[in-house]
């Protein structure tokens, strides 16, 4: 039996010791419930609780798989989701508090099949106002558990606390900057961002709506392959989705990453990048080299234009995305996120057009790219984990958005599957992560790259002294 005590103890140990009912999905809800109740007061990374139907279902859950009937892993398991994913009968505000009435009458894709699992959803996890940079003003910020002072992340800052603290077993998150990534290295756990369409994004509040992803964050990437099969594949409801077979991630985490090809570029990973998040990503290479992969030298382009690029036309689609309450209700919104729509509306055709092609020469250059490497390593920020006053100074900062978006955005912009992983800590607690990047719906490479590094480190297995 694991020493790890039950809230810290993985998303597939869980569910294994659930289904072998040796734990039944009542007592690890209410024992996660409990854990909420004496540490969420402080954390601040659940937006709405949902302790009844989370009781009632696990409930089920232990009567269907007493009775043989285990509908996937996650059946019995708790998890909980970004409140942006719209919940029947459960208000959805997506950091708003201009939403704090809404109640849906419908479930977002994502978590109708988290419930077809037989997930036990805990509840709606805090994020920035409408996914973009910053919380709203009358919303409390989530809290880094591995240090106050300390960014959390954003958007899906609830997600990074909650997984890390051991509030839940894992989480979702969106990404259209750097939203999966920026918490999941803030909080020390490990965050995937799949390739557009890869997960549907039907039912969920929009920031910008062709660069949008959903995906799992959670304590290890085998947690994380648990969670994807789960939420990706194809969605009538959304047409974006790829038609392509959803393989079995999980099992794909058995396969030996002998002869993997990752690329490195040492001057896109060291220039105006902390040396300590350099040497991270130097000792994380030297892992996947001696587990068998190869680490090949390439040349990654100046990404400047694309960066700026990207933010034209996230501006402008948070704009679409907001148009039947901004600037009608601009009384309700953060100075942020209005700032952030009013550049959007000042955005003439030109300008998204150019960067329309911008994006296209980008996911040109990758494709090219990526026929000598199977995946790339890389910084998901160029600096360890900072206090939260400081990512509001660089905000305020002329081009301060390009910087600290500098390695996220591009590959939102290009939709490529992105896994940011663990793989350090520093002095006062300060997280340190990595990302790898790989061709589209390539997913289960990333992930097996990751499982690999986490089979010979124990990163992902530290956890917050709470």
């Amino acid at each position: 039996m694991s020493n790890t005590p039950l809230h810290y103890q993985s998303l597939t140990e869980v569910s294994d010791r659930i289904h072998r009912q040796e734990l039944s999905s009542s007592e690890v809800t209410l024992a996660l419930l409990e854990r909420i109740d004496a540490l969420d007061n402080s954390l601040h990374a659940y937006s709405a609780l949902m302790r009844e139907s989370a009781l009632t279902t696990a409930r089920t859950a232990d009567k269907e798989i007493s009775a043989g009937n285990i509908r996937s892993p996650l059946h019995g398991v708790p998890i909980a989701v970004k409140d942006l994913c719209r919940t029947q009968g459960v208000r959805t505000r997506a950091g708003m508090p201009l939403l704090n009435n809404y109640i849906p009458d419908y479930d977002s894709t994502v978590v109708a099949r988290l419930q077809h699992a037989g997930a036990v959803i805990l509840g709606k996890l805090e994020l920035t106002e409408g996914a973009f940079a910053f919380h709203h003003p009358d919303v409390t910020t989530p809290v880094n558990p591995w240090n106050p002072t300390l960014w959390a992340g954003a958007s899906s800052s609830g997600s990074g606390v909650a997984t890390a603290a051991g509030l839940c077993y894992g989480s979702l998150g969106s990404d259209t900057g750097g939203s999966i990534r920026f918490p999941s290295l803030a909080c020390g756990v490990t965050g995937l961002k799949p390739t557009w369409g890869r997960v549907s994004r039907y039912g969920v509040f929009m920031l910008s709506d062709t660069l949008d992803h959903l995906g799992p964050m959670t304590r290890s990437a085998e947690d994380a392959a648990v969670i994807l099969n789960v939420i990706a594949g194809k969605d009538d409801q959304d047409h974006h989705t790829t038609l392509d077979p959803v393989p079995d991630y999980k099992k794909e985490l058995s396969h030996s990453i002998a002869g993997l090809r990752i690329g490195w570029d040492e001057t896109y990973c060291s220039v105006d990048v902390d040396p300590v998040v350099t040497t991270e990503i130097k000792n994380a290479l030297k892992v996947l080299e001696q587990a068998g992969a190869e680490v090949m030298e390439v040349n990654i382009p100046d990404t400047s234009e694309v960066i700026a690029n990207w933010a034209v036309l996230c501006a402008a689609e948070t704009a679409v995305a907001h148009e039947e309450t901004y600037p009608s209700r601009a009384d309700a919104y953060g100075p942020e996120l209005a700032g952030f729509i009013d550049s959007g509306i000042q955005a003439t055709s030109l300008d998204v057009a150019r960067a329309n092609i911008c994006r296209n020469h980008w996911r040109g250059t990758l494709s090219r790219l990526f026929q000598r490497v199977d995946m790339l390593i890389a910084p998901a920020i160029p600096f360890a984990t900072p206090p939260e006053s400081t990512i509001r100074k660089l905000a305020a900062e002329d081009e301060g958005l390009e910087k600290l978006t500098r390695y996220t955005a591009p590959f939102d912009f290009s939709g490529s599957p992105t896994i940011s992983v663990p793989c350090g800590l520093g002095a006062e607690n300060v997280p340190f992560g990595f990302q790898l990047i790989g061709r589209d719906l390539d997913e289960g490479l990333l992930l097996r790259g990751a499982h690999t590094y986490q089979q010979h480190t124990n990163w992902h297995k530290i956890h917050p002294n709470l």
